[in-house]
């Protein structure tokens, strides 16, 4: 099951992170997971939201540049090499991580993980065949 992902390319300056969170208050949008990572001068703060069509418009409409990514949101047991295993099943199959982060949900008794494919229907066809959970769309509200 593939989840929407906004991308938002943030300048690195104080203030700026409260921002584009204020946008999503404005929208009334919920973050369920997010990711931020920076260089020198510019950040991309990667969110997972309750309603992505709607966070997508508020922050187009507030000037910021913003795009939206298909990723996959696996449930990973909380216990030493599970992670290794997905990972397994993933090189064994020859797909790329282009990145990954983790986040929880209530509900959930194992971790849950955002990955990044490159190339994602395969990397779903190989979870699948390898019976690991893949979280559903619907699950995290992600509209």
């Amino acid at each position: 099951m593939k989840i929407k992902q906004l991308s938002i390319f943030l300048e690195n300056k104080p203030g700026n992170l409260m921002q584009a969170t204020r946008v999503l208050k404005n929208a009334d949008v919920n973050i369920t997971a997010l990711s931020l990572a920076d260089t020198t001068e510019f950040g991309i703060l990667r969110l997972i939201l309750n309603d992505c069509p709607k966070a997508k418009k508020a922050f187009a409409d507030a000037g910021y540049v913003v795009s939206e990514t298909d990723v996959a949101a696996i449930e990973i047991p909380n216990k030493p090499g599970s992670l290794e295993i997905i990972l397994e099943h993933l090189s064994n199959a020859k797909v790329n991580i282009d990145y990954m982060y983790a986040f929880s949900l209530k509900g959930y008794e194992n971790a849950l993980m955002i990955f990044r494919f490159h190339e994602i229907d395969k990397a779903l066809d190989a979870l699948q065949s390898a019976n690991i959970p893949i979280v559903k769309n619907s699950d995290i509200s992600n509209g």
